[in-house]
């Protein structure tokens, strides 16, 4: 829908656009629409709030 790209630079930097909302913004069903970064933020901070026995 951007395109068409001129050069390289402004390829890399729509991929890298993508995969950053992919990686870190969509919703996700399997993750109770979570983004991916919100859940596995939230996955290590439960983490190291567990009480750990020896």
């Amino acid at each position: 829908m951007q395109g068409p790209w001129t050069d390289f630079d402004q390829d890399e930097r729509a991929v890298f656009q993508w995969v950053t909302w992919y990686n870190g913004e969509r919703l996700h069903s399997a993750l109770d629409y979570v983004p991916p970064a919100e859940y596995e933020h939230e996955y290590w901070r439960n983490l190291e709030q567990a009480p750990q026995s020896a």
